[in-house]
Protein backbone atom coordinates (compact mmCIF):
# COMPACT_ATOMS: atom_id res chain seq x y z
CA UNK A 1 0.00 0.00 0.00
CA UNK A 2 1.00 3.49 -0.93
CA UNK A 3 -0.48 5.67 1.92
CA UNK A 4 -0.64 3.50 5.38
CA UNK A 5 -3.63 1.86 7.00
CA UNK A 6 -5.70 3.86 9.11
CA UNK A 7 -8.22 2.25 11.42
CA UNK A 8 -10.68 4.79 13.48
CA UNK A 9 -13.05 4.00 16.63
CA UNK A 10 -16.65 5.56 17.27
CA UNK A 11 -18.39 5.46 20.13
CA UNK A 12 -15.61 2.73 21.85
CA UNK A 13 -12.31 2.69 22.93
CA UNK A 14 -9.24 2.01 21.27
CA UNK A 15 -8.39 -1.60 20.94
CA UNK A 16 -4.77 -2.65 20.27
CA UNK A 17 -5.92 -6.08 19.70
CA UNK A 18 -9.16 -5.30 17.23
CA UNK A 19 -6.23 -2.95 15.45
CA UNK A 20 -3.95 -5.81 14.75
CA UNK A 21 -6.91 -8.09 13.61
CA UNK A 22 -7.65 -5.63 11.14
CA UNK A 23 -4.00 -5.36 9.95
CA UNK A 24 -4.01 -9.17 9.45
CA UNK A 25 -7.17 -8.99 7.56
CA UNK A 26 -5.85 -6.37 5.15
CA UNK A 27 -2.59 -8.20 4.58
CA UNK A 28 -4.92 -10.94 3.72
CA UNK A 29 -6.83 -8.59 0.71
CA UNK A 30 -3.43 -7.74 -0.34
CA UNK A 31 -3.25 -11.86 -1.61
CA UNK A 32 -6.41 -10.80 -3.78
CA UNK A 33 -5.17 -7.75 -5.39
CA UNK A 34 -1.54 -6.74 -4.56
CA UNK A 35 -2.31 -2.94 -6.00
CA UNK A 36 -4.19 -1.73 -3.21
CA UNK A 37 -3.24 1.96 -3.08
CA UNK A 38 -5.29 2.93 0.85
CA UNK A 39 -7.06 1.94 2.76
CA UNK A 40 -9.36 3.09 6.11
CA UNK A 41 -11.23 1.14 8.11
CA UNK A 42 -13.85 2.80 10.69
CA UNK A 43 -15.46 0.49 13.46
CA UNK A 44 -18.05 1.86 15.47
CA UNK A 45 -20.54 0.63 18.07
CA UNK A 46 -24.29 1.81 17.41
CA UNK A 47 -26.13 2.05 21.29
CA UNK A 48 -28.85 0.36 21.44
CA UNK A 49 -31.94 0.08 23.77
CA UNK A 50 -31.29 -1.06 27.39
CA UNK A 51 -32.83 -4.63 26.65
CA UNK A 52 -30.22 -6.05 24.09
CA UNK A 53 -26.37 -5.47 23.80
CA UNK A 54 -24.54 -2.66 21.59
CA UNK A 55 -24.29 -3.32 17.49
CA UNK A 56 -21.45 -2.47 15.56
CA UNK A 57 -21.02 -1.05 11.95
CA UNK A 58 -17.93 -1.75 9.64
CA UNK A 59 -17.16 0.33 6.81
CA UNK A 60 -13.93 -0.41 4.74
CA UNK A 61 -12.91 2.42 2.24
CA UNK A 62 -10.46 0.62 -0.40
CA UNK A 63 -8.91 2.20 -3.11
CA UNK A 64 -6.83 1.07 -6.33
CA UNK A 65 -6.17 2.16 -9.36
CA UNK A 66 -9.33 3.73 -10.96
CA UNK A 67 -11.45 2.68 -8.52
CA UNK A 68 -12.51 2.81 -4.83
CA UNK A 69 -14.67 -0.18 -3.09
CA UNK A 70 -17.02 1.01 -0.33
CA UNK A 71 -17.99 -1.98 1.91
CA UNK A 72 -20.33 -1.00 4.48
CA UNK A 73 -21.47 -3.44 7.11
CA UNK A 74 -24.55 -2.69 8.58
CA UNK A 75 -26.27 -4.09 11.70
CA UNK A 76 -29.81 -4.26 10.76
CA UNK A 77 -30.77 -6.19 13.66
CA UNK A 78 -28.27 -8.27 13.06
CA UNK A 79 -27.65 -10.32 16.84
CA UNK A 80 -24.28 -11.61 15.42
CA UNK A 81 -22.88 -8.13 14.92
CA UNK A 82 -22.93 -8.06 18.92
CA UNK A 83 -19.87 -9.09 18.31
CA UNK A 84 -16.87 -6.64 16.95
CA UNK A 85 -14.67 -9.57 15.24
CA UNK A 86 -17.75 -10.96 13.57
CA UNK A 87 -18.69 -7.39 12.04
CA UNK A 88 -14.90 -6.96 11.15
CA UNK A 89 -14.70 -10.36 9.88
CA UNK A 90 -17.83 -10.54 7.79
CA UNK A 91 -17.07 -6.86 6.26
CA UNK A 92 -13.47 -8.33 5.37
CA UNK A 93 -15.21 -11.22 3.61
CA UNK A 94 -17.27 -8.94 1.62
CA UNK A 95 -14.15 -7.22 0.54
CA UNK A 96 -12.45 -9.64 -0.68
CA UNK A 97 -15.17 -10.62 -3.07
CA UNK A 98 -15.21 -7.32 -4.16
CA UNK A 99 -11.28 -7.02 -4.68
CA UNK A 100 -11.27 -10.84 -6.37
CA UNK A 101 -14.13 -9.82 -9.10
CA UNK A 102 -12.07 -6.41 -9.67
CA UNK A 103 -8.87 -8.55 -10.15
CA UNK A 104 -11.02 -10.47 -13.01
CA UNK A 105 -12.20 -7.49 -14.64
CA UNK A 106 -8.78 -5.96 -14.42
CA UNK A 107 -6.64 -9.56 -16.11
CA UNK A 108 -10.36 -9.51 -18.23
CA UNK A 109 -11.44 -13.04 -17.26
CA UNK A 110 -15.30 -11.57 -16.73
CA UNK A 111 -16.98 -14.43 -19.10
CA UNK A 112 -19.52 -12.80 -21.74
CA UNK A 113 -23.09 -13.90 -22.03
CA UNK A 114 -23.67 -14.26 -25.74
CA UNK A 115 -27.41 -13.19 -25.75
CA UNK A 116 -29.64 -14.17 -29.25
CA UNK A 117 -30.33 -11.19 -31.06
CA UNK A 118 -33.83 -9.83 -31.73
CA UNK A 119 -34.93 -10.71 -35.51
Amino acid sequence: MQIPLQVTFRELPHSDAMEAKIKEKVQKLERYYDRITSCRVMVERTHRNHNKGDLYHVRIDITVPGKEIVISREHHDNHAYEDAYVAIRDAFDAAARQLEEYARIQRGEVKRHNYPTPE
